[in-house]
This record gives structure tokens, C-alpha cells and sequence, in this order.
């Protein structure tokens, strides 16, 4: 049985690299393939595979070529392949994952407003592909806030205790133990409570302490915690609980890490199309390290 390969995405602009590195350092970890795919835009008003006057041939990518040059002569390397496509970044992209273990692109693009790059096809792929996606941002992003951290490799795992994804988990599980790192489970639960009375306006406090609540937010991320301690025993997890809004503590953790890990949200009833979470989509425009972005489990029967 083949091994499903690593998917690095690139457009031809120098940062783009920056991620390509990320994708050839995980296959390499991974001991799988390497493919590194170009789509070459069309026009919405061009017809599929009739590319408008100028563009390349598919075989013919001078981004591509580029990307032969800055590989070469790289003694350790994974079986690398090229996939030159075309159409629109935004749809082609996600598609991939269908085939792949692992969808690797940067957030910026070639743009110039940072505030959108991450809405095309970074948000685009991370929302939809079926395999986990990871956003690698630009560099330099930094991150001022958050906890004593100590040296060393360090992944960061999103736990939302009221509806832990065990994809997610065993996700950042298993990255961990690739890179010989330890894992930071965070948690976060809202404080402070706030309680409506019948009076409009009027809130009374809460008829449980902070502590209480703490207490039993750690808990339940040690007991989602305990079955995956078991399949990796090498993993060193340690639980974070901290009162307020999860996205900021992700945030603050990605400080020095290798990778934050988010899953994405389940279709709904009332909204089957994929969503990504707002968590999720935050810790994507903010966090300073790459961030995975993985499918949540199949519902069970």
C-alpha cells in the first residue's frame, strides 16, 4: 500500500518557500512522498483547461523550475514530484486533499493586504480539504503575551472540553511524537459567569466558584488526555486550563512552538456546508507558528 504523499502549495513568490520547507522537512519526518503543486490561475470567464494567451503549458512552469533550482543539490530529501494545474487556487487547491496526508501553503500570497491573504485560498483549503491542512505565516509574525514557556519542541493542541474531536487530538499526538516533542493541551473555559435574573439588566453572581470550575475543566482534558498518553507513552502532555477565550490562549501559546493544532467544525444540521470555526480562523490570521487546521471524525453510526 502507497504511502499518501505531503502537498506542498507554492505561487512563485519567495515566501512561498518558507513553507515548501515545512512540507519537505514533514515528509521527510513522515518518510513519505514530497509533491509540490503550482496552480496556474485562469479567468472565471476562461473555459477549463484552455489557458489565456501568455500563460505557460502546464509542462512548461517557470515556478516550477524554480522550485527544482532551490531543491537541488539537497543530499536527504523524500521522493519529490511536480503537479502543475490550472484554474482557480481557492477550488483546485482544496481538491488535493483528497489524495494527500497533509496540504502544506503559506498564508500571505502574493498580495499585499494581510488582512485578506488568508481569506482565499489559505481559508479556502483549510475549510475544505479532507486532510489536515497546515498554514505556515510569514515570517517574523511575532507573539509578545502569554505564559513561561519553557525551551524545546513544543505542539500545541486546541482541547474544547464540552466536545473534544479525537482526530484533532490524535492528530497533534502523533506530531508530537515526529518531532520528539511535548504537548500542551490547551483548554480554556469563560469567566467570569454571568447569570440573567427576570429583572431586564440585572445579572447576579454565579452559584459556582472559579476554582470549581477550573478544577473540573482539568479534569475532563486529563481524562481526553489519558487515552492517547497510552498510545504514545514517549509523548510528555501536560494540560494548560486558563479562564477566557480560547483563541487568545492559542495565540499567546504559538510563541516558540513548532506547530498549534485546531480542529475544524463539524457540518450541522442546519448549516451541512463546511465551516471553519471562529476559533479556529483566529488562531489562523494571529497565531507565530504554522497552525494545523484537521477535519473533524467521521460521526459514528
Amino acid at each position: 500500500m502507497s504511502t499518501l504523499p505531503v502537498i506542498a502549495a507554492v505561487d512563485g513568490s519567495d515566501d512561498s518557500l518558507v513553507a515548501l520547507d515545512w512540507a519537505f522537512d514533514a515528509a521527510l519526518v513522515r518518510e513519505a512522498p514530497l509533491r509540490v503543486a503550482h496552480v496556474q490561475q485562469y479567468p472565471a470567464w476562461a473555459k477549463p483547461g484552455v489557458l489565456p494567451a501568455g500563460r505557460p503549458a502546464p509542462e512548461d512552469d517557470p515556478v516550477l523550475d524554480r522550485v527544482r533550482r532551490y531543491l537541488a543539490g539537497r543530499t536527504e530529501r523524500p521522493e519529490t514530484g511536480y503537479l502543475a494545474l490550472e484554474g482557480t487556487p481557492s477550488a483546485v487547491l482544496p481538491e488535493l486533499g483528497s489524495d494527500a496526508q497533509l496540504l502544506v501553503l503559506g498564508s500571505w500570497g502574493r498580495g499585499g493586504f494581510a488582512s485578506l491573504l488568508l481569506g482565499s485560498n489559505g481559508m479556502a483549503a483549510a475549510r475544505d480539504a479532507e486532510c489536515p491542512v497546515v498554514i505556515v505565516p510569514k515570517p517574523g509574525r511575532e507573539v509578545h503575551e502569554g505564559m513561561p514557556i519553557e525551551p524545546g519542541p513544543r505542539v500545541v493542541v486546541g482541547l474544547q472540553v464540552e466536545s473534544p474531536d479525537e482526530a484533532t487530538l490524535s492528530f497533534a499526538f502523533t506530531e508530537a511524537a515526529l518531532r520528539g516533542a511535548r504537548l500542551q493541551a490547551v483548554a480554556a473555559y469563560s469567566w467570569p459567569l454571568h447569570i440573567w435574573t427576570a429583572a431586564p439588566g440585572q445579572i447576579v453572581p454565579p452559584a459556582v466558584d472559579q476554582d470549581a470550575v477550573e478544577n473540573e475543566t482539568r479534569a475532563l482534558a486529563e481524562g481526553f488526555l489519558a487515552l492517547h498518553r497510552k498510545r504514545h507513552p514517549q509523548v510528555h502532555a501536560e494540560a494548560y486550563i486558563a479562564p477566557g477565550d480560547a483563541a487568545g490562549q492559542l495565540v499567546a501559546a504559538s510563541r516558540d512552538a513548532n506547530l498549534v493544532v485546531v480542529g475544524r467544525h463539524r457540518r450541522r444540521l442546519l448549516a451541512p456546508t463546511r465551516m471553519m470555526g471562529s476559533v479556529a480562523q483566529a488562531v489562523l490570521l494571529h497565531a507565530a507558528s504554522p497552525v494545523a487546521v484537521v477535519p473533524p471524525s467521521p460521526p459514528e453510526e
